[in-house]
């Protein structure tokens, strides 16, 4: 892996029914939907350009009932960054955050390192509020002087402050800043249209790269496309031009060397 890239493990964490699965889902494909799926693990995986740096992420999102142990201890141990997820309107929620807490301080020894964001999700539920989010600051400010953690209150359904969320990953996160200090998704350069292919330089100068590895352009060195061989239309054209050619050439104009 090069200088330019990083990969990121973010590990969800939090009870069942908080939403951690609905707050992935809106970042990444900017959907809802209220039917709850229990979740055993699922993995994400996603490239973004943030800058000149391609960050490579992982998204493990994890049980929320705590029933596979020993997969939990896997990801806690192999983990860069945590997302710990509450609802504001369940009080024992906030009581399984207290919990994984714990379980990441009794198997990390590098606690004090690593980036946590404490999401409280459900803000559209404000009339049903349980737990203030003074409480929560003041329990980190309280318990959590060593980590390097944050708090956060959004809502999956009304899609407020989600990328928020992940904006304060960098923020908190050992991420180098580029020139540019935007999140986009990296995109391939397969997915260009027909016309913008053909506008594109000629094959013998597209091998080039630039002197500055094209770190001041906006496409990534990765996304160029390799040279295509010419279709056969373009061949036949040829072809028959070629005979054309001989067939008005005179005798005189053939010679041999």
């Amino acid at each position: 892996m090069s200088d330019n890239e990083h990969r990121i493990r973010l590990v969800l964490l939090g009870g069942a029914g908080v939403g951690k699965s609905s707050i992935i889902s809106r970042f990444l494909y900017n959907k809802y939907s209220d039917k709850y799926k229990s979740t055993v693990e699922d993995l994400y995986n996603r490239d973004y350009e943030f800058g000149r740096i391609t960050l490579k992420v992982d998204i493990l999102d994890t049980a929320g009932d705590f029933q596979f142990p020993a997969m939990r201890r896997l990801s806690i141990a192999n983990a860069h960054a945590f997302l710990i997820v509450y609802s504001i309107s369940h009080s024992q929620s906030f009581d399984t955050v207290r919990q994984c807490i714990e379980e990441i301080k009794e198997q990390r020894s590098d606690f004090e390192e690593i980036p946590i964001v404490i999401a409280g999700n459900k803000m559209d539920l404000e009339v049903e509020r349980q737990v203030f989010k003074e409480d929560v600051t003041e329990w980190i400010y309280r318990e959590l002087q060593r980590f390097r953690c944050r708090v956060i209150e959004c809502s999956a359904k009304e899609n407020l402050h989600i990328k928020d969320i992940f904006r304060t990953f960098l923020q908190i996160g050992k991420v180098p800043q580029g020139d540019d200090t935007s999140l986009k998704r990296q995109s391939s350069a397969y997915t260009k249209s027909r016309n913008q292919r053909r506008s594109q330089t000629p094959p013998r100068e597209r091998d080039a790269i630039p002197e500055n590895g094209g770190a001041s352009g906006s496409t990534p060195p990765s996304a160029f496309s390799r040279n295509k061989p010419r279709s056969r239309s373009l061949i036949r054209r040829s072809s028959k031009k070629a005979k054309q050619q001989v067939r008005d050439a005179q005798p005189d104009e053939c010679t041999l060397s």
